[in-house]
């Protein structure tokens, strides 16, 4: 890896994070592995949604992607030439348990348990994440998420994995953004299973969350070493566009569904009082069975966070209107007027400090992890691969920067994991994002670290002391 200094500066706070910061970067199964019919590997939700006309930007889809699967001793040299200690990864559930029901498909499990002692080999702790959006087509079928029985086949799939690698791995995540999974798979059909129906989003926001419990339970009772169990919440910080009673009402009802609809019953045991009324006005009532609550209550060793951007609200539409023509309270989303990232999210480094401090206020005890933070920009490489990217570098320094802000307000983060580690399949906008710290030549598969990359480098060998 070339050793050039980046020429992006260092904030000054984030000299604050201690030598015991963990540092990592991030990826998930289907954006990297490829390998989609390989080894017993049978076809998930987002197999089918890719071969869905005019549903993935150009019909792109993750049959080769990243070709991670075939390509993961040069990935793991690599992410060891970043000097982080953590690799935060998901696992395909189609290639470990082919069609969601039944014994384990070894020849899919082998692929982790090589990834996990490779990682190891390199000096870096590998962090599992059992659900990025995979969902093996068969349960989809038979209902998907909105199906309670889902929730059940998850925990039965989770201690495949766990049985297999806890030996190894001691830090679990159980699903990586519900909110995605949920209103953007079930609701707004935006990605996959690409359906449109708002009650069964919030059965599926249920049946994640029991899915999540039901997991939890499990894993900590046959756990026998020391082990962290955890979740990742996407999560941004919801403001009222002005101090109006419409527009603080449309933020919190922003908040209530995107945020403590998940916080409340997982540290609280109980979904918000406001949030269920505000379902009840739209007709919908989540599915919460005897016993429920209690299983998904269980204790967070490790809550991962994911943030990008923030939000502002406005309870009243461009004409002044409060209600929608359903009747319904208008929540309208207003700019900033900041500059944008190529996804068009507004960049707010403040809001990430914001948002970080309120869960420490309002969920103490819970001790945060940055499971993904990062942007995509439209990125020019050169005749070598190399991309000067100061954009991503900005990017990044000022986020890790509040990062550093809110733990000096008090929020307990204990890690940073840049997203991503590579170019990869961006869901439904296939390959026409980057997020990567590593350019990838989709062609030749050749990996090449951006000026980013150095930089996150350099910046964790000052932090570490090294």
């Amino acid at each position: 890896m070339d050793t050039t200094a980046p020429t992006v500066g260092l904030d000054p706070a984030i000299d604050t994070l201690p030598a015991s910061f963990r540092w990592g970067v991030a990826t998930s199964a289907y954006q990297i592995e490829g390998a989609h019919d390989e080894d017993g590997r049978t076809p998930s939700i987002w197999d089918t949604y890719c071969r869905t006309p005019g549903m993935v930007h150009d019909g792109d889809n993750g049959d080769v992607a990243c070709d991670h699967y075939h390509r993961m001793p040069e990935d793991v040299a690599l992410i060891g030439s970043l000097g982080v200690d953590t690799y935060r990864f998901s696992v395909a559930w189609p290639r470990v348990q082919p069609g969601g029901r039944g014994p384990v498909n070894p020849a899919g499990l082998a692929f982790y348990d090589r990834l996990v002692d490779e990682l190891l080999a390199k000096g870096i702790d590998p962090w599992v994440t059992l659900y990025h959006w995979d969902l093996p087509q068969e349960l989809e079928d038979a209902g998907g998420w909105p199906a309670r029985d889902t929730a059940y086949r998850f925990a039965d799939y989770s201690m495949l994995v766990f049985d297999a690698l806890s030996d190894r791995v001691r830090d679990w995540t159980t699903l990586n953004e519900p909110w995605c999974s949920a209103m953007l798979g079930y609701y707004e059909g935006r990605q996959a299973p690409g359906r449109q129906d708002f009650g069964a989003a919030i059965h599926a926001v249920h049946h994640l969350l029991l899915g999540h419990g039901l997991a939890t339970q499990r894993m900590r009772e046959a756990a026998t070493t020391p082990t962290q169990f955890g979740i990742t919440l996407n999560m941004s910080h919801s403001s009222p566009a002005t101090d109006s009673e419409a527009d603080r009402e449309a933020a919190r009802r922003a908040d209530g569904l995107s945020r403590r609809i998940y916080l409340d019953p997982l540290v609280k045991g109980h979904y918000p009082e406001d949030v269920v009324a505000d379902l009840a006005r739209r007709g919908v009532a989540i599915p919460v069975q005897d016993g429920d609550l209690e299983v998904i209550r269980q204790p967070i060793d490790v809550l991962g966070v994911n943030y990008y951007s923030s939000h502002k609200f406005s309870g009243v539409d461009e004409q002044g209107n409060a209600e929608d023509a359903d009747g319904l309270p208008v929540d309208r989303t207003v700019r900033f007027g900041l500059p944008v990232t190529a996804m068009d999210w507004e960049i707010i480094p403040e809001g990430f400090t914001e948002l970080l401090a309120q869960i420490g206020r309002e969920y103490p005890g819970v001790p945060m992890v940055i499971t993904e933070n990062g942007a995509a920009f439209d990125d020019e490489a050169d005749d070598t691969g190399f991309v000067q990217d100061d954009d991503r570098t900005a990017y990044l320094d000022s986020h890790i920067a509040a990062v550093a802000k809110a733990r000096e307000l008090g929020a307990d983060v204990r890690g940073y994991f840049a997203w991503s580690l590579m170019d990869n399949f961006e869901w439904s906008y296939g390959y026409e994002k980057r997020f990567g710290l590593v350019h990838v030549d989709y062609a030749t598969q050749v990996r090449t670290p951006k000026s980013s990359a150095l930089w996150y480098r350099d910046t964790i060998r000052r932090v570490k002391g090294g």
